[in-house]
């Protein structure tokens, strides 16, 4: 029997047209280092294997779309067949203030050129969003 597509795979399309749409539009001031720097903190998590923790520092917005054991057993697959990080850069940064599906805010919109031990060429597309307390957090990741 087939199953319907996991919600986060519906999220994940709809940042997918986002990225479409950031790459037609005029160029976007880069984010403050604040956004890239809580990227960074967040990917670690990701490179070191805590997926529970990394679902649990995501933003509400993404947590009320994808479940923690969704993620963890999506996350963990993905990561396990592309191996260890090799190398990681970040090859563009852009602001957003609306995005398709997702409520408006300030977002960052990072992209990294990563290798892995099983795959050289990679992009990253890490989408944070400015919470309310200030704080920036993870609302899309994806892997192309």
């Amino acid at each position: 029997m087939h199953q319907p597509p996991p919600r986060w795979l519906a999220f994940s399309f709809a940042f997918i047209a986002l990225l479409f749409v950031l790459r037609t539009a005029a160029a976007q001031p880069a984010p403050d280092a604040g956004a890239e720097r809580a990227a960074s903190v967040w990917l670690r998590l990701v490179d070191d294997g805590k997926y529970a923790e990394s679902w649990k520092d995501a933003s509400s917005y993404f947590r009320s779309r994808v479940t923690e054991d969704d993620w963890v057993n999506t996350i963990a697959s993905l990561r396990a067949a592309l191996g260890g990080l090799a190398a990681r850069d970040i090859a563009s940064a852009e602001t957003a203030t609306a995005l398709p599906g997702a409520p408006d805010g300030n977002y960052a919109v990072i992209q990294y050129s990563t290798s892995f031990s099983n795959k050289r060429s990679a992009t990253e597309t890490v989408v944070m969003k400015l919470d309310k307390d200030g704080q920036y957090r993870l609302v899309g990741y994806f892997i192309r």
